[in-house]
């Protein structure tokens, strides 16, 4: 490989200084040389590499579809969830700087996303001290490909998604890129209505059954800015603008009935009407300076979000045909502030990593509860309620990373994060303060056989935050005997992970890891008489064992498949109330494939696997889960205009259905979320197709907390 490398090298060497016809032909006997390939899967120190650009994937394919067919990854569209095997959550960085959207808006962001602009996929199962130690979960890094000529090129892509109700959504971009400036505009929008059904039941002496019948009714338009200059060849400095605006409505229909010891006490049915308006901003700036072969990074973020939501119910009594008129009005005000320095130092014999970080938090609510009672609404003070938040989080961190020799790698990082919490709620004068500094040390290890075999070993901590809506003791009517609540008394929880990894041939990959959590919260549902009550509690300690396997391979030059398979055992300690632990396994495993039909590689078929078999987690049960999808990828006029049709959830099989267990009762929930659709894709690409979007996402993890 090295000799046809030094070859090449110096044919071009030699060809360039020639003013002849034939320096066209020595770049393309380099452009056609594959010697150098990547595999298709690699493991490095502290993460797995899956190379877009070498899988079949890399042709047509949505950002969604790319990470559903990457080693060790999860996707969710239904429920908007991306996971790594055995976590619980994840973040997702574009070239190293966090993007910060979760739920909906990150799927809709990674459906946008093209895999022709995709080189790799980097999978961080236990992230390094340079990162935030907040969240269990790992970090999936998307390398985008580099800009490779000057000029300007767009894109116009719209969806059309067929479920019980039609959803449209659409994006136009463009991009432009000089010698000083990489420039890019985004503007998308999207409409949809979506069907939800959820059942819950609660049996014990005192009992309820409730089912709602739920329309989603999502609207928005958004337009992103990205603005990138080089001050010389050695430093830049850009900023990225975000503002969406839109509602997020819903239409429910809520049946309920009451039992005390199987005796009906009550039945009521109340028609729900939820309007919310919301406005979200984000800005960022950042500064990159080149030392040498050092690096130094700033950078100031930028986020604001202000819901506005109406509520109006009418609760109706089967019995007496009597109702309830409620209208619950909620404003907040999210805003977080972050800056940032990170220096990269690499020596010949070492790398190292230091920076510091400052973030600030603030959450204000005011909760408003009004009974209509004689032709007026009048508010009811002890249903109403004002919040304020405020958080403050210093960190700073230290990491080196070392090869020793051709064999072995070791990595190891100290980062340290002091937290500052007040909240305070002028409506009750209750006040809840907690100050904490805490430790959070990282360490690798790897060993590379040889070329076929490579081992290593990683150790993180961290720490979980409850996340804004959970702290905040207002009460979220549904009707006047349900409601939502959080807890501003709520602690954070802290995790050990441990992972031993192997991988052989960059084919196949196993990951064995131990995970200890303390201090576990969660949302816990309780029924008192008729009121049927909502809200987040420490209670739980769990250690969790686990192994994840994959296989991604592509056969006869046609097929590339993807099969995972992932098992795990939980053992859970209850530390309050009065859940019964459900200590117990689970099962999933999915298969991936796709087929190349024809030689010019424009068109594909797919068809894609999963399933959870039955499994026990905490003090629940859940039931089988599935979901079969299939379509076909088409590319016409040279690759610029692409058709995708698919269908998901075939079989309508993924619904979630389950049972939660405590001493004196058994709740029972079973929902589907209008998984099974169908999606018709259409892309175009114009101008120079060389040049690659200029999407930097930005260091801003705290806001996925912002929920």
């Amino acid at each position: 490989m090295k000799k046809h490398i030094l070859l090449i090298a110096s044919l071009v060497c030699f060809f360039s200084t020639a003013q002849t016809k034939d320096t066209v032909k020595v770049y393309k006997i380099e452009a056609v040389t594959v010697n150098g390939k990547k595999a298709l899967v690699e493991r490095k120190v502290d993460r797995l590499v899956y190379n877009v650009q070498n899988s079949m994937l890399s042709q047509g394919s949505s950002g969604t579809e790319v990470l559903a067919g990457t080693p060790l990854l999860q996707v969710d569209e239904n429920k908007g969830l991306l996971s790594i095997a055995g976590k619980n959550g994840v973040s997702v960085m574009v070239n190293d700087r966090i993007l910060n959207l979760s739920g909906s808006e990150l799927i809709n962001y990674l459906r946008n996303l093209r895999s022709e602009n995709i080189l790799k996929i980097e999978v961080i199962t236990t992230p390094p001290a340079k990162y935030e130690a907040q969240g269990n979960s790992g970090i999936i890094n998307i390398v985008l490909k580099k800009n490779q000529n000057l000029g300007w090129n767009g894109y116009l892509n719209t969806n059309y998604i067929q479920k019980t109700y039609a959803a449209f959504n659409s994006v136009a971009g463009v991009n432009y890129q000089n010698e000083k400036i990489k420039a890019s505009v985004k503007v998308q929008g999207y409409d949809g209505d979506k069907r939800s059904v959820e059942n819950y039941k609660i049996n014990g002496q005192n009992s309820s059954i409730s089912r709602d019948e739920r329309r989603d009714m999502n609207d928005g338009l958004g337009l992103n800015a990205n603005f990138d200059y080089s001050l010389t060849k050695n430093s830049n400095i850009g900023l990225v603008y975000d503002i969406s605006k839109g509602h997020s409505n819903m239409d429910i229909n809520s049946k309920q009935n009451y039992f005390t010891n199987n005796t009906p006490t009550l039945q009521t049915d109340t028609d729900s009407k939820h309007r919310s308006a919301f406005t979200s901003q984000m800005l960022n700036l950042y500064f990159d300076q080149k030392l040498g072969e050092h690096k130094l990074s700033l950078g100031a973020n930028y986020y604001g979000n202000l819901p506005d939501t109406e509520v109006n119910f009418t609760t109706r009594n089967i019995a007496n045909n009597s109702t309830q008129v409620v209208r619950n009005l909620s404003s907040v005000d999210y805003k977080i502030y972050s800056g940032q320095a990170d220096l990269t130092l690499n020596f010949k014999k070492i790398q190292l990593e230091t920076g510091a970080k400052y973030s600030q938090f603030s959450n204000n609510s005011n909760i408003r509860y009004f009974n209509f009672t004689n032709g007026d609404y009048i508010i009811d003070p002890a249903r109403s309620n004002l919040f304020d938040y405020k958080e403050k989080n210093y960190a700073a961190y230290l990491s080196a990373s070392k090869d020793l020799g051709d064999k072995w790698s070791v990595k190891a990082g100290l980062r340290y994060e002091y937290t500052q919490t007040n909240g305070f709620s002028p409506t009750t004068q209750s006040q809840s303060e907690n100050n904490y500094g805490k430790f959070f040390p990282t360490a690798y290890l790897s060993y590379k056989v040889n070329d076929n075999n490579q081992f290593s070993v990683n150790y993180s901590r961290r720490i979980n935050r409850p996340y804004f809506r959970a702290l905040d003791p207002f009460r979220w009517y549904s009707n006047p005997n349900t409601y939502y609540s959080g807890n501003p008394s709520l602690q954070p929880s802290f995790n050990h992970n441990i992972e031993l990894n192997y991988i052989f041939k960059n084919k196949f990959s196993a990951n064995l890891y131990y995970q200890r959590t303390t201090n576990n919260f969660d949302q816990i549902t309780s029924l008192t008489g008729i009121d049927l009550i909502s809200t987040f509690e420490n209670y739980y300690n769990q250690d969790n064992y686990g192994i994840n396997l994959n296989y991604t391979d592509i056969f006869f030059k046609i097929w590339e498949s993807n099969i995972s398979t992932s098992f795990s055992y939980n053992e859970t300690q209850i530390t309050k109330f009065n859940a019964v632990p459900k200590n117990g396994q689970s099962f999933y495993y999915s298969i991936n494939n796709t087929l190349q039909l024809n030689k010019a590689k424009t068109f594909m078929l797919f068809v894609n696997y999963w399933q959870n078999l039955p499994s026990r987690d905490g003090y629940t049960a859940v039931r089988n889960r599935a979901s079969l999808d299939a379509g076909v990828k088409m590319s016409f006029v040279g690759k610029t205009l692409q058709v995708n049709l698919s269908v998901s959830d075939i079989f309508k099989q993924s619904g979630y259905k389950g049972d939660m267990y405590f001493t004196d009762n058994t709740q029972s929930f079973n929902n589907y979320w209008d998984a099974r659709r169908m999606t018709l894709s259409i892309t175009y690409n114009f101008g120079n197709q060389k040049i690659k979007s200029n999407t930097r996402a930005v260091n801003f993890e705290e806001k996925n907390r912002a929920q």
